[in-house]
């Protein structure tokens, strides 16, 4: 009887012993957190005349809510093209965003109303000046610095 007992008693003293070298390995090692856990999404190639834009689409509402959170940079000419189901006056906010981007709403047919600047980890909110359903983040000054500005159009968003 004391055979089995003792063998019993060793088994579960290892699995303890086990449990508590990986609670310990683990102690001060950072929890995997959602910015840590970037989904890849599609990418639809835009662009702004002569310029080409690789734009990440977030076209749902999971992909739109965290839409450039936690990044820490763009690539050059990339940015997220945010896709609605109907039109309506589209708000940003930049909560946990890292970095400094400029927004530009537009029409179905790529047409920019408006551009705006946004400040990073801020939640001031950046509104379209009409009815929109579809938005691009960029790099802060990427449209400035092309002379790109509301009233120009946007292309291969079909």
């Amino acid at each position: 009887m004391c055979r089995w007992l003792c063998l019993f008693r060793q088994r579960s003293l290892r699995v303890a012993l086990f449990s508590l070298l990986v609670a310990l390995a683990t102690i001060g090692a950072a929890p995997l957190t959602s910015a840590q856990t970037i989904i890849p999404l599609p990418v639809k190639q835009l662009n702004a005349g002569m310029h080409v834009i690789r734009a990440e689409v977030a076209s749902n509402y999971e992909t739109r809510a965290r839409g450039l959170m936690y990044r820490k940079e763009l690539a050059p000419n990339a940015g997220m093209l945010f896709v609605f189901m109907e039109p309506s006056v589209q708000c940003f906010w930049m909560r946990n965003t890292l970095i400094p981007l400029s927004i530009a709403f537009m029409t179905d047919d790529g047409t920019i109303t408006s551009i705006a600047d946004m400040t990073p980890m801020t939640e001031n909110t950046h509104c379209s000046s009409v009815p929109v359903r579809l938005a691009l983040e960029m790099e802060q000054g990427w449209f400035a610095k092309r002379g790109i500005t509301a009233g120009k159009k946007i292309g291969g968003l079909q």
